[in-house]
């Protein structure tokens, strides 16, 4: 099932559950632009090249639209439709004053120079800098792209609407970039699992963790947790998986997959099938890397009691079913993963005001709007007797539905 179905399915059962009224529902799922634009740009090689960028954005009735920007050669226009959508609830869940985006430029970024990744960055930004904006539309970093991108974004932008650093966040630290936003998603994954445990009465060191993706939010996660006591028993990414009962020692496959781009090859482990990642014995389960990993094939035979969804949408719809039936509790990727969004809600914030804080305030104010959000979810479980996907989403949706009734938009 693709990510646009499975988000739609989802917003459907809120919306029911939350008694919406059928007009308003539909406008919700609407989305407010889609903007697509041709980027042309000289190759090195003097030869021109054009691609699509394109934009979605979905909803701006809680303030302006966030979200990321990726570099990747299939766009799917459903996929960023779902993405766009998503970021909606997420922003809404973290409490956050956004609204949802999404987009990108189909390319290839490892098949282009560093130049020509920088010339086709302006152009696109040239195309598209009247529809962004400090108070409108703010992107980040998505996969393909990183600060760099976004620092080219800033100083093309600027160009036309004075020095903007507010324009987009995940910027490198000299460019206003704020401190902790690099480990922000798998912090805030630590923070989100720490609570859920905490209302099952445990603890991160009693507990023994796997961990598919190791890339910038798995080893995160997994640095964070091993260093609050967790048993990391097992990691995988693309380049292959490893195995280790008595914990792996996290410092020192953060070198190795450092050094060698990846996880196959650590000593620390034995290596094992990539594809049996998921369904190793554990006690929580961390998705933390593509969508849609988890489904009706596998879902019968994962072992863990907790699933925290730190990559986007890893669940199918159908698994979610086997799973609760097995009684297997899963922590939304819509909040589990929101780290990231409300660090980067917490760069734009010091550089509106042109204020910066210390790495201490970022991790302590993350901490707080974690657990602010892990009660708020848990709050709509019991008014709505729903599982914490459901809890989810109707917190999202209600508060985005209360606001557009509140501006005057509800139909």
């Amino acid at each position: 099932m693709n990510a646009l179905v499975a988000t739609n399915r989802n917003f459907k059962l809120a919306a029911k559950l939350l008694g919406l009224d059928s007009k308003l529902e539909k406008s919700l799922l609407i989305p407010f632009r889609e903007i697509k634009v041709e980027c042309t740009i000289p190759k090195d090689d003097g030869t021109l090249a054009s691609f699509v960028g394109f934009r979605v954005q979905h909803d701006n009735a809680r303030g302006p639209m966030k979200g990321g920007i990726r570099y990747h050669p299939e766009v799917d226009p459903d996929e960023v439709n779902a993405l766009a959508q998503l970021m909606t609830w997420k922003t809404a869940v973290a409490n956050i004053p956004y609204g949802g985006a999404k987009g990108g430029i189909g390319c290839n970024p490892g098949e282009l120079s560093v130049s020509e990744l920088e010339r086709l960055t302006r152009v696109f930004t040239q195309k598209i800098h009247d529809l962004i904006g400090i108070h409108t539309d703010v992107p980040a970093p998505d996969m393909g792209t990183g600060p760099q991108t976004m620092a080219w974004i800033l100083d093309e932008y600027s160009k036309f609407h004075g020095y903007s650093p507010a324009v987009v966040t995940g910027k490198p630290i000299d460019l206003g970039g704020s401190l902790g936003r690099d480990a922000a998603t798998g912090r805030g994954v630590l923070f989100a699992t720490e609570a859920l445990l905490n209302e099952h009465g445990k603890t991160i060191s009693d507990q023994r963790f796997v961990i598919q993706g190791f890339g910038n939010v798995g080893a995160w996660a997994a640095q964070l947790i091993s260093e609050q006591g967790g048993k990391i028993v097992a990691v995988s990414d693309i380049t292959g998986a490893i195995k280790n009962s008595n914990g792996i020692d996290i410092p020192s496959l953060l070198k190795h997959a450092n050094e060698h781009k990846g996880v196959k090859g650590f000593h620390g482990g034995d290596p094992i099938d990539p594809k049996s990642i998921l369904v190793e014995d554990c006690d929580i389960l961390i998705p933390a890397a593509l969508g849609g990993v988890i489904n009706r094939e596998n879902a019968n035979d994962i072992k863990a009691k907790f699933i925290i969804e730190a990559a986007n949408h890893p669940t199918d719809p159908e698994a979610d079913e086997i799973l609760s039936k097995k009684g297997v509790v899963i922590l939304p990727d819509i909040y589990a993963n929101s780290g990231g969004v409300t660090v980067s809600y917490f760069e734009w914030v010091q550089n509106i005001q042109g204020f910066m804080w210390d790495e201490e305030k970022v991790n302590n104010e993350l901490k707080n709007y974690m657990n602010r959000g892990f009660k708020d979810v848990k709050e709509m479980c019991r008014t709505h007797d729903c599982d914490l996907r459901m809890g989810a989403f109707t917190l999202g949706v209600n508060r985005v539905a209360r606001a557009t009734v509140l501006r005057g938009w509800g139909a």
